[in-house]
C-alpha cells in the first residue's frame, strides 16, 4: 500500500483557496479556527483525509506561492 501526504506549509500560504477548488477528492479546507503570522487561514488537511490523496499534484501546481508539496512512498 502506498502511504501519500499533503504537506502545506502554513506560514507561506496566502488563503487563497486555489487548492481547495482544484481538489477532486476534496481534502484541502481552509483552517478556520487558526491565522499564520500573513494574517491569512491557511489551507489545511487532516490527517483522516490523507488517505484520500490521489496524488495527482493538481494542487501543488496550482499554488501561486508554492506552499504546497506531495509525498509518495
Amino acid at each position: 500500500m502506498e502511504n501519500k501526504k499533503v504537506v502545506i506549509d502554513d506560514e507561506c500560504c496566502k488563503g487563497c483557496e486555489l487548492c481547495t477548488d482544484v481538489c477532486p477528492v476534496e481534502i484541502i479546507s481552509m483552517a478556520e479556527d487558526r491565522i499564520n503570522n500573513q494574517g491569512y487561514h491557511p489551507a489545511e488537511v487532516d490527517d483522516e483525509d490523507q488517505e484520500d490523496c490521489t496524488s495527482c499534484t493538481l494542487c501543488y501546481q496550482i499554488c501561486p506561492d508554492v506552499c504546497i508539496e506531495i509525498y509518495k512512498e
